[in-house]
């Protein structure tokens, strides 16, 4: 069973102008990850991307800059192998003064420096992608 998803690596600059902040939100489980969810009939990654970052972390103020790449995950259902795909993109928030707000489910959501949200991510590949982001917002992307 395939689940196509999006979301996307959210970024500020910090408030010293020093480093980036990263927007992290803490599933269910504790896990901290990016926001992201599956892609509905009709849409496209980009637009689950947005529409994600929107219900899960409560930012509306955004620019999608660039696509990042895609992570591969699997895990089991009950009794169904799922091979989900994930579709991310670098994204910028336009707003300081706006206040993420995480929705029911989650225990947790917070702008962190970006060194500590390498250090908080629990997975892998979007970890990677992290990496592949900040080289891009040095660039000037």
């Amino acid at each position: 069973m395939r689940e196509p998803t999006a979301g996307g690596i959210v970024f500020r600059n910090s408030r010293d102008g020093k480093d980036i902040d990263i927007l992290l939100i803490q599933d269910s489980k504790g896990r901290w990850t990016i926001p992201k969810g599956h892609i509905e009939p009709g849409e496209t990654a980009k637009q689950t991307a947005i529409r994600e970052i929107g219900e899960e972390a409560g930012l509306f103020h955004i620019k999608v800059l660039t696509w990042l790449g895609k992570i591969h995950f699997q895990y089991r259902r009950i009794d169904k192998l799922v091979l989900m795909t994930t579709e991310i993109y670098l994204v910028r928030a336009l707003d300081n003064a706006e206040i993420p707000t995480k929705e029911e489910w989650m225990k947790g959501i917070k702008w962190f420096r970006f060194n500590e949200a390498l250090a908080a991510i629990e997975y892998e590949d979007i970890e990677k992608l992290m990496l592949l982001a900040k080289n891009k917002i040095r660039q000037g992307i």
